[in-house]
């Protein structure tokens, strides 16, 4: 997901737990922990200033973004909690597990995905049913917001509603989306599902043999193909891996990757981010 929704989610978290007995020190160390845990697996980017090897596509949402690391994640927020605002709220330990957990997780679910299982396997997770940016979840954290100042019922009741209003969308979104997968990509080779930003909609990309299929799909219509790609897939990519490193992460990093070789240019994109004639996710060399 995207930092302003990651930090949704951390606020959410705050306004759901019932701070009516809490001290003014143990609501900053609440807000500093849910906040924080809700950003903390984003710090891989700093792999940025030592990425030499074209290897930060790898990087990014990796390790950090492991499920077994949430453990150690929430033990050092709560650490750093107690050290500033000399808590004793043994709580926050969960607490910053759960804005953690709700972190990686959610990234699991578009098309980005994670490194969930890392290092015990270096499967990139994406099930691609939810946008990177999902503007209903921003509705419905609106809506508790508003709804909380303008009426008299208290604020974690009202962001625990929220919260289960957003777990049932995510759920809808999901499961429609595994169900086209399912249906559409057994035509094909392979496929991918990648969200769109109205609800319910998803695009497919779909791979047989040279042919990359790009459609638009909901479960109440049928499967609509509006782009074509082909991809040359005898052409030899040892001179693009060799020149550009970050060819061979896209690689290892996308479900499977539409190839380009013309006169001027050997090449490699993500065909779930083909917008407008072009991938954003591409790497290449001119020959």
């Amino acid at each position: 997901m995207d930092t302003i929704t990651h930090t949704l989610f951390g606020l959410g978290i705050y306004a759901a737990v019932d701070k009516r007995d809490m001290k003014k020190h143990e609501k900053r160390a609440l807000l500093l922990t849910v906040v924080a845990g809700s950003q903390i697996p984003d710090i891989d980017v700093i792999s940025r200033l030592w990425d030499y090897n074209g290897q930060y596509q790898m990087w990014h949402r990796g390790l950090t973004h492991s499920v077994f690391l949430v453990p150690l994640w929430g033990a050092l927020l709560y650490w750093v909690s107690k050290m500033i605002f000399r808590h004793q709220m043994k709580k926050l330990l969960w607490i910053g597990m759960l804005s953690v957990f709700i972190h990686i997780t959610s990234d699991v679910l578009n098309a980005w995905g994670t490194g969930y299982l890392e290092p015990f396997s270096q499967i990139r997770l994406s099930l691609g049913t939810v946008p990177i940016v999902d503007f209903v979840i921003w509705a419905v954290f609106l809506a508790a917001f508003l709804c909380w100042r303008m009426g008299r019922t208290a604020q974690h009741l009202v962001f625990r509603i929220a919260w289960a209003v957003i777990l049932l969308h995510v759920s809808l979104q999901t499961l429609q989306g595994a169900y086209l997968l399912n249906t559409i990509g057994e035509r094909y080779e392979q496929a991918a599902l990648s969200a769109e930003f109205l609800p319910w909609h998803y695009t497919i990309v779909a791979k047989s043999g040279k042919d990359i299929s790009i459609g638009s799909a909901a479960v109440w219509k049928e499967y609509s193909i509006h782009t074509v790609l082909e991809s040359n897939e005898d052409a030899d990519l040892s001179p693009l891996y060799a020149q550009n490193p970050r060819a061979a992460a896209l690689n290892t990093w996308s479900p499977f990757v539409v190839v380009v070789e013309n006169g001027n240019r050997l090449g490699i994109y993500d065909p779930r981010f083909y917008r407008n004639g072009e991938s954003f996710l591409y790497e290449y060399i001119d020959k």
